[in-house]
């Protein structure tokens, strides 16, 4: 992976929410991982990185253990609702801007690749779509907020 790539991603880690990214391509996956502050010192002083490039596997990668977001409680088993996950990581906007409203609302009807919300990830504004047509029951991550990759954004019914 390119060096000058790697350090964009260290910057776009550092400056957003984001604890954690891992990125992996043809040539190997990179991971970079942010500290969190300990007590009242500044997070600036705090950070440090992990870049390890690894070498592909022709092995199956084991599945990631299931991360419980402080925004989202965990969904009940029986959970008939399906839910629209964040698809990148970034941080997570409603509308298109501060004084606009929201792309939707609890209770709107949505269709299959109707734009729901705005994930911006490196400067660049990604417009997600509902993967599925239906009501919007819940929506479950606040707007301006960052967002990990897989995290719940939507229930739709």
């Amino acid at each position: 992976m390119d060096l000058r790539k790697i350090k964009t991603l260290i910057d776009l880690v550092s400056e957003s929410n984001v604890a954690e990214l891992e990125i992996t391509e043809a040539e190997g996956t990179v991971r970079i991982v942010k500290s969190l502050p300990m007590g009242n010192q500044p997070a600036v002083a705090q950070v440090h990185y992990a870049v390890a490039p690894t070498p592909q596997s022709t092995e199956p990668a084991p599945a990631a253990a299931p991360v419980v977001s402080p925004v989202t409680p965990a969904a009940p088993a029986a959970n008939i609702h399906h839910v629209l996950k964040a698809p990148m990581v970034g941080t997570f906007y409603t509308s298109s801007g501060p004084d606009t409203k929201p792309f939707v609302s609890v209770g709107d009807a949505v269709k299959q690749g109707q734009t729901v919300c705005i994930i911006e990830a490196m400067k660049i504004m990604n417009e997600i779509e509902a993967d599925k047509s239906g009501t919007v029951v819940k929506v479950l991550a606040d707007s301006a907020q960052g967002v990990e990759y897989g995290q719940p954004l939507f229930e739709i019914a």
